[in-house]
């Protein structure tokens, strides 16, 4: 007799194209090898810095490995308050905090306890392409609201997506992945507008620390009243932590005491001495994230110069985060085709528009995560590419 077990509905959901389109060259990266230049991820190439490993061994040092409360170790949970009250009008205690292993898992922990199947959620286009596979686990219903040509932000395009259903407006800023910033005013009008029917008002900001023209202004600082504010944000961008797994949410005390349960009911805390590495790099990360945000400066401008300079491509010029999203329309039917057939025949990886939404289905997107020779090599591959199009003798100027 044959075992005839099924599996979730979920799991099935999960099944589907859309949830994996972050995987789409994964295949044919397999069969290249390691001469691939992998320009798709947004893992920080930097290490650790040195005195936050030291932070985290002299945490083991003192037997800090058993169980955490599921809101998080307080220390940690008063530094990033510190953090929010120093950032914000709104004074911020350690109460209103809730730490998770990882910005992923905060924010999906935050949607399941705010959507249930048949809700709605209302989120920008293009957005991270990790929040497909987490809308599809949850099983609510997506609208998107179109980004403008140049990436920014237009709250009338999020207001025409409402509807009765909708329960959240999930917004990224600074955004990935086209490193657009949301400014105060239009935080602020956004935020009176969702309490108005009431609706939650999400808000990722994990690249909030990798900025490169102006400070990142959060959800938190621009709101005039935060009883439907949701900020989320963690280390593993802004102090190349990815590895590590530590994110936090800032809300209101009523959400913070499901979120909690909810995190001990499922994750049961966080590791002690990862939370006490992370306490000690909030309070003294000043030093290291300059440095690397003047390195992701360089390489973005680097990416933007060399981009101008090849005939049949195009590109905005990032305010922050991690990447560079390239128009291929001019030498290209889609981004999906230039992306396989830049992996095929120059060993590049990037990641296509079109996982990010329909508005960028004439897209790249490529990573500031690979070090300026890695970069320079990239694009000589990516200038011959172009240059080998069917389109490029019109293009020539």
């Amino acid at each position: 007799m044959t075992f005839q077990g099924s599996v979730s509905q979920m799991a099935q959901r999960l099944e589907q194209p859309e949830a994996g389109r972050w995987q789409l060259p994964t295949d044919l990266e397999q069969r290249l090898g390691d001469d691939i230049i992998r320009l798709c991820v947004g893992d920080p190439d930097f290490a650790t810095p040195a005195p936050i490993q030291r932070a985290l061994t002299e945490s083991l040092q003192h037997q800090r490995t058993h169980y955490s409360s599921p809101e998080g170790e307080r220390d940690l949970r008063q530094a990033i308050a510190v953090l929010e009250t120093r950032t914000s009008p709104h004074p911020c205690s350690e109460d209103q905090v809730v730490i998770f292993p990882g910005a992923t898992n905060a924010l999906h922990s935050v949607l399941t306890c705010l959507l249930d199947k048949g809700d709605e959620i209302v989120v920008p286009d293009p957005m991270y392409i990790g929040y497909n596979s987490m809308l599809q686990a949850i099983g609510c219903g997506v609208r998107t609201a179109p980004l403008g040509r140049d990436f920014s932000f237009d709250i009338a395009q999020i207001e025409a997506a409402l509807s009765p259903k909708t329960r959240v407006v999930l917004i990224n800023t600074p955004g990935n992945p086209a490193g657009n910033m949301i400014d105060r005013q239009q935080l602020s009008a956004l935020a009176d507008m969702c309490r108005q029917r009431d609706v939650w008002l999400v808000s990722d900001e994990v690249y909030s620390m990798i900025t490169f023209d102006h400070r990142h202004i959060s959800l938190r600082a621009a709101a005039a009243q935060l009883d439907n504010i949701v900020v989320i944000d963690g280390l593993s961008k802004s102090h190349a932590m990815s590895g590590w797994r530590i994110g936090w949410v800032v809300a209101t005390e009523p959400l913070v005491h499901h979120l909690r349960d909810y995190n001990g009911a499922t994750m049961f805390g966080c590791c002690q001495f990862v939370q006490d590495a992370a306490t000690y790099t909030l309070q003294h990360n000043d030093l290291h994230l300059e440095s690397m945000c003047r390195e992701y400066q360089r390489r973005r401008d680097f990416v933007v110069a060399q981009v101008a300079a090849i005939d049949g491509i195009h590109c905005e010029c990032p305010t922050a985060g991690l990447f560079v999203m390239i128009d291929v329309s001019e030498c290209s039917d889609n981004g999906d085709d230039f992306a396989r057939a830049l992996l095929q025949q120059q060993c590049i990886s990037t990641v296509p528009g079109s996982s990010f939404g329909n508005s960028t289905a004439h897209y790249i997107r490529v990573s500031l995560a690979q070090p300026l020779p890695v970069l320079t090599l990239a694009f000589e591959r990516i200038a011959q590419f172009v240059q080998c199009s069917p389109h490029y003798r019109g293009l020539q100027r």
